[in-house]
């Protein structure tokens, strides 16, 4: 008899081991974070000797995993392999976080396999002692990787949510690590200057592997070599004249212009994807290098990164959600996602429609700056918040009033995002552009007021 009647049952379950430690005080992530019940458990059910998955790819950084690894899993399946992917958090439901070739797992799939993970996942809990709880994070990775073998997958890429070193996704044998943009993120879990960020972030890389950033910031890219060198892998990172160039518009998203592939219709919006997109390509690179199929020479290689580049869906990052007024949506939460945000909608805010921005930036992000950064291109600010996750927590409205009066005449606060949307929609009327720079539970809310799903991607 099967132990979990839905999804709600699954999600209680796994969430089961960390609800008992949160009010603990939790400090650092080399203190607070152990993987080793994650390791545990993929030991006990068999899923770290097993062989069908040939290749693993860990992304982490500051922002752009999750578009980098959808552009990477998009590439692989346009190169004829089967691709698994695993990202977070999710937007509408906890199955997104497990796809193959972009369909989520099912409910009866993730019900069936947690059932059989449920005995060794309360063998080794009835072992903890003190503050150490199974990550959530972990069990999804077990679910994974179980779903992953049953479908035959040879190639899997997978998005860490926090850090890297001491992060469930680095336990995987990966032979690629991918680095996007390292910034000022989580100081008290990862610390507090760019370097020791760096270092949480360097512990995806494996032994005799290869890694690849983005343009960065020397002294992170100093750690990245040390790392590297430590374990003998090839380390390298892309310049920025590399990087694949914007070369214009089309009805669908954005024209990029990358090397050996020309110019290539993307169906993304956001001018931050040439930069994710251009990562995505050198490491698909390599993984399928050591992948059997079509030559990296071959006409048909190319062929299919075009392809691939011209069918990425990444939900909720600058995603047009409506029209009369346009509505805009994207996890623009640091400053630098701020500025890309507008870069990618310039065509739009050129000063002939009015503009309402709902912002929600997290407290440990630089909200200040956030809206010090759209400020100067919309006509009213409405700031909001949400207690969907208990993780991510925002400035109190009385900081978060003060911040943006500062920078902006027109600012007010909303008690929830559908509140938010409905003043700033009213605010331009049907000719204007409404921005939702908000963080990913707000997007996930988003979604869920107009009524998307992501069942494939």
């Amino acid at each position: 008899m099967m132990r979990f009647h839905d999804e709600g049952d699954a999600i209680t379950y796994i969430f089961r081991s960390i609800r008992r430690v949160r009010d603990l005080p939790r400090g650092a992530d080399e203190f607070a974070r152990d993987v080793t019940p994650t390791r545990r458990l993929l030991a006990g059910c068999g899923l770290t000797t097993h062989t069908r998955i040939c290749e693993y790819a860990v992304v982490t950084g500051s922002k752009g995993k999750g578009s980098t690894v959808a552009i990477a899993a998009k590439l692989l399946q346009h190169l004829g392999h089967t691709v698994g992917m695993v990202t977070s958090p999710h937007l509408v439901e906890y199955r997104e976080r497990i796809r193959v070739n972009g369909r989520m797992i099912s409910e009866s799939d993730f019900l069936r396999i947690l059932d059989r993970l449920a005995p060794e996942i309360d063998r080794i809990e009835a072992e903890f002692t003190g503050a150490q709880y199974f990550s959530p994070q972990g069990i999804f990775l077990a679910i994974a990787l179980m779903w992953f073998d049953e479908q035959g997958v040879s190639a899997a890429v997978l998005e860490v949510g926090r850090g890297g070193r001491f992060d469930d996704m680095a336990v995987v044998p990966n032979k690629l690590s991918l680095f996007t943009p390292i910034l000022l993120e989580h100081v008290a879990q990862l610390g507090d200057t760019l370097e020791r960020i760096a270092w949480h972030k360097a512990g995806i890389i494996k032994p005799r592997s290869y890694a690849y950033s983005v343009p960065q910031a020397s002294s992170v890219l100093d750690v990245f070599q040390a790392e590297a060198d430590a374990h003998d892998a090839e380390f390298a990172w892309i310049a920025p004249n590399d990087l694949g160039q914007y070369v214009g518009r089309h009805a669908n998203g954005i024209v990029m212009s990358l090397g050996r592939y020309g110019e290539i219709p993307m169906s993304m919006h956001g001018m931050v994807e040439l930069e994710n997109a251009t990562l995505a390509v050198q490491g698909v690179g390599s993984m399928h290098g050591r992948l059997p199929g079509i030559a990296h020479q071959a006409p048909a290689y190319s062929a299919a990164i075009r392809a691939g580049l011209g069918d990425v869906t990444w939900p909720g990052r600058m995603q047009r959600l409506g029209e009369s007024p346009e509505v805009w949506i994207d996890a623009a939460t640091t400053p630098r996602a701020a500025r890309m945000m507008l870069a990618s909608l310039a065509h739009l805010l050129d000063g002939s429609r009015p503009v309402a921005a709902v912002i929600g930036t997290p407290i440990d992000r630089d909200y200040a700056g956030v809206y010090a950064t759209l400020a100067p291109k919309v006509d009213r600010i409405i700031l909001t918040s949400t207690d969907i996750n208990p993780n991510v927590r925002f400035p109190a409205p009385d900081a978060a009033l003060t911040a943006a009066r500062a920078v902006h005449e027109q600012v007010e606060y909303a008690p929830n995002l559908a509140t938010a949307l409905d003043r700033a929609r009213e605010s331009v009327g049907r000719d204007g552009v409404v921005l939702l720079a908000v963080t990913l539970p707000l997007v996930g809310e988003a979604m869920l007021l107009y009524g998307l799903r992501f069942e494939v991607i």
